[in-house]
Parts: C-alpha cells; sequence; structure tokens
C-alpha cells in the first residue's frame, strides 16, 4: 500500500538520509555539550530538587512579576 505512495514521490531515497544526518548531528553536538559544560552547573542542577527554595539560581529575568 505505502510502496504505491513512495514511488510517486520525487528524490524520496534522500529523506532517510537527512533524517539520519539531523539525528547524528543533534547527539553529537549533545555529546559536545555534555563534554564541555562546566562541572559547577551540573551540580547546581543535580542538587536542584533537593533544595527548599532557600536558594536562588540566577536565570533569565522574567517580565511577568
Amino acid at each position: 500500500m505505502f510502496k504505491y505512495y513512495f514511488e510517486q514521490i520525487h528524490n524520496v531515497e534522500v529523506w532517510p538520509i537527512i533524517s539520519l544526518s539531523i539525528f547524528f548531528i543533534f547527539f553529537i553536538g549533545l555529546l559536545v555539550w555534555v563534554l564541555r559544560v562546566d562541572k559547577k552547573y551540573i551540580r547546581t542542577m543535580s542538587q536542584l530538587p533537593m533544595e527548599d527554595g532557600s536558594k536562588t539560581i540566577e536565570g533569565p529575568k522574567s517580565i511577568v512579576q
């Protein structure tokens, strides 16, 4: 059934290559980020769920007050 639809699409063989490329680039970028991220930032984020709210972390300023 789907074979007929895919036969009608021009250059259908390029889409799996594009999808794999996007997937590969994303995970390589994620790996580079993980290896280069500041370890202090990782420690701060890992302790965030355990905090009681007394300590705040600097972040983007919110417009809503």
